[in-house]
């Protein structure tokens, strides 16, 4: 059951983008690299797809990725669609996040040596800012920017080389997000939150770029941060929290994770003044039941009657961005290309994109029991 939707998902998803190719050749090829990509193979790069394919030499699939005239930002749209299509709900959440590719050299666009979530450390590696779409039907990557050092952006002729586009300058990794934030709202995505790690909680402008589009959040930040009160007074966010009572905090679960239930404390403050109508903004904080001294702080915006449990729920569902990389990775090639230039990594990160979201929506088919003649095309 599971295996016959997966294919006949495959040959459906690929006449999806079958319009994006201008030729036949990369058209078909691409069905191949897609397939490879999700493949029994210790490394996806090049050469083993190209063997999986039955082809004698890498030439055609490299040449996919770096030359071939497709749209690649039009499949990057097809991907978002097909994703919202089958998993798309009016309480999905939209997650913003960045993971580390680790290269050897100086000559893959965007590389240096820079700090690696992924790895932990300060490493030589690119740096990739995603969206991720997740609701109850499942989750899957559906934006994707290649974040670019001010070490390149002020050097044209090394972006040259690299294949950057000239118009392509340095923004930030917030910047990335609010630009893939701005792309899914223009497409209509059904969602109810937006969320995402303190890097980006801890950006004003963000915030407030959100909160101009009604959208709502729950968004990491420091203790240190500053924030005001709904009386105007100026405080950190600890000494907020410190100030609470004990029956201020209610312990709730969030869900199950990687290892069981993720139950811990939870309190909230009201923040700032003169609220929108029906909103409402606050100081979240999530506190360790073994460790009541390790206490996470996010800064939300909201409807005015969200629950401390709506808010939990919400910081808590940030999860599915990790696990989204962690399946791309590990089942969808993401990390494992050896492309060095500007375009081929869009090339390979959609395309792995596309195979994450196949790879979604047919298990998600396949749990409601859905015959694969009934999906939808």
């Amino acid at each position: 059951m599971v295996l016959d939707v997966l294919w006949v998902e495959l040959e459906r998803v690929h006449a999806r983008i079958a319009g994006r190719f201008v030729r036949s050749e990369p058209r078909a090829r691409v069905r191949e690299y897609v397939s490879g990509l999700v493949a029994g193979l210790e490394r996806k790069n090049g050469w083993t797809i190209a063997e999986q394919a039955g082809e004698v030499s890498p030439d055609g699939m490299q040449r996919l990725l770096r030359r071939a005239d497709w749209d690649v930002d039009g499949v990057r749209d097809d991907v978002r669609d097909y994703v919202i299509e089958h998993l798309g709900e009016p309480e999905g959440v939209l997650i913003v996040d960045e993971t580390g590719f680790l290269k050897k050299g100086t000559r893959s666009a965007g590389v240096q040596r820079q700090y690696s979530g992924t790895a932990g450390r300060t490493e030589n590696c690119q740096i990739g800012t995603f969206l991720t779409y997740a609701s109850a039907s499942g989750h899957a990557l559906i934006d994707r920017e290649l974040y670019l050092p001010r070490s390149w952006t002020d050097d044209r002729t090394r972006c040259r080389a690299a294949g950057i586009p000239d118009e392509v300058g340095f923004a930030t990794k917030p910047q990335q997000a609010q630009a893939m934030l701005a792309r899914a709202f223009d497409a209509g995505v059904p969602f109810s939150w937006v969320t995402g790690d303190e890097a980006y909680g801890q950006v004003p402008y963000l915030r407030e770029w959100l909160e101009a589009q009604d959208a709502a959040y729950v968004l990491a930040t420091k203790r240190n941060d500053t924030l005001t009160t709904t009386c105007g007074d100026k405080h950190r966010a600890d000494e907020l929290i410190n100030g609470l009572s004990e029956q201020s905090w209610r312990r709730l679960s969030v869900g199950a994770g990687a290892h069981g239930p993720r139950i811990y404390d939870w309190a909230r403050v009201p923040l700032g003044a003169g609220w929108p109508p029906g909103r409402g903004r606050w100081l979240l904080a999530r506190r360790s039941i073994s460790d009541p001294n390790e206490i996470a702080y996010y800064l939300a915006y909201g409807p005015r009657r969200s629950r401390l449990l709506d808010l939990a729920w919400i910081a808590g569902s940030r999860w599915h961005i990790e696990e989204c990389f962690q399946q791309a990775k590990n089942e969808a090639g993401l990390d494992h290309y050896q492309a060095r230039s500007w375009r081929a990594w869009y090339a390979h990160t959609t395309l792995s994109m596309l195979a994450l979201a196949w790879l979604a929506v047919a298990r998600t088919l396949a749990t409601k029991g859905e015959p694969a003649s009934a999906n939808k095309a």
